[in-house]
């Protein structure tokens, strides 16, 4: 692991991105559920409690990853930051195995792949 001085301004600059991006999806999933879904709200009933407490779940679980991923970004440890963006590779490459799976290898997928590549770039960094 790198000493915390030695940890490049541009890893922290682009955990820090990555962490506002996070927390305006998270938050705008609480006023705007629907764009949790694939093709805007075809076939779900955003009325239902259950489609809102998924498009709920899934605007917190994105909330929480940038503000840990903000708070390791301003506190400039490298452990902090390098499972914090291990966290939200993981996240990434969740996302590309359910594309897979079913057979649809759209632009989530590259969007996950091109993040992973990202993600994976900051964590080598920490350990070099």
């Amino acid at each position: 692991m790198i000493e915390t001085n030695m940890i490049p301004m541009y890893v922290r600059i682009i955990a820090g991105v990555f962490a506002l991006v996070n927390i305006g999806y998270g938050i705008a999933g609480y006023f705007q559920p629907s764009h949790t879904f694939e093709n805007s709200t075809e076939g779900v009933d955003m009325k239902g409690k259950g489609a809102r407490y998924a498009a709920y779940e899934y605007s917190s679980r994105n909330l929480a990853m940038g503000l840990g991923m903000l708070m390791a970004a301003a506190f400039g440890k490298p452990e902090s930051i390098a499972m914090v963006v291990a966290i939200r590779a993981l996240v990434e490459i969740q996302s590309m195995l359910i594309n897979i799976s079913l057979k649809k290898i759209n632009e989530g997928f590259y969007t996950a792949l091109v993040f992973l590549a990202i993600e994976a770039f900051i964590i080598v960094k920490m350990y070099i």
